[in-house]
């Protein structure tokens, strides 16, 4: 499985689905422009001592991450979405998308694959949730489907 964060704003938020991510055994993917250096102490922080743990992959912008896509399986989590992340068979080698928190994913690139857009539902006057907790639903969901592959 893999975690695609496309210009993350926010260290702890990254920190946090850096954790996620190594104690589930997923790939991690950051396409720049990061809103922090990863050397920054918040992101550091948050991921605590699972750094090591951790596969993690960067890309110099979002051309170059989606040139290594082709033929690959990915779902983009926005709000725009129609179905819900509930309503898809995951595979182990998907890829899952999240966008930066103040704009999410990019609109040409929602609108270049609108049938693997899926929403978390929320309330209707509510904007969106945390992008750390938004990952960790997702991801939580895809594995518990795929029976929580190598994980006790």
């Amino acid at each position: 499985m893999h975690v695609v964060l496309v210009e993350p704003e926010i260290p702890p938020n990254t920190g946090n689905i850096s954790r996620t991510c190594a104690v589930t055994g997923t790939i991690l993917h950051l396409v720049e422009p990061l809103g922090f250096s990863l050397d920054e102490r918040h992101l550091k922080r948050a991921g605590l001592d699972y750094w090591r743990h951790l596969q993690l992959h960067t890309y110099p912008d979002l051309q170059s991450f989606l040139s290594v896509l082709e033929g690959k399986s990915i779902w983009l989590f926005t709000t725009k979405g129609k179905r819900k992340y509930t309503d898809v068979k995951y595979q182990p080698d998907d890829y899952l998308l999240f966008g930066k928190e103040t704009a999410g994913l990019p609109d040409w690139l929602l609108d270049k694959y609108p049938e693997r857009c899926l929403r978390i539902p929320m309330g209707k006057n509510i904007r969106s949730l945390n992008l750390s907790n938004s990952v960790a639903i997702v991801l939580y969901e895809a594995l518990r489907q795929l029976g929580f592959p190598h994980l006790v």
